[in-house]
């Protein structure tokens, strides 16, 4: 399996690809159905959060995924 790749995609979801697991807030792993990828909802309209069901595009959400530095952490 290849290494786990983060894009966080122009105007849409986060999508995840590669080796990866999907937790929830108590640990328990989200059953994938065997998917080497998925997509994360950012918009907030899903209505299959925490994944992708392509309610941006009728939210019409727009949202410019730039690359950039973060600041380091505080000590």
């Amino acid at each position: 399996m290849s290494a786990t790749k983060v894009i966080v995609k122009h105007n849409g979801p986060i999508r995840i690809e590669g080796d990866f697991e999907l937790l929830d807030g108590d640990g328990k792993p989200y059953g994938l159905g065997g998917r080497a990828s998925i997509g994360l909802c950012r918009c907030g309209h899903s209505a299959n959060k925490p994944f992708c069901d392509g309610a941006h595009n009728k939210a019409l959400f727009k949202d410019q995924a730039c690359a950039r530095e973060l600041p380091p952490p505080k000590a």
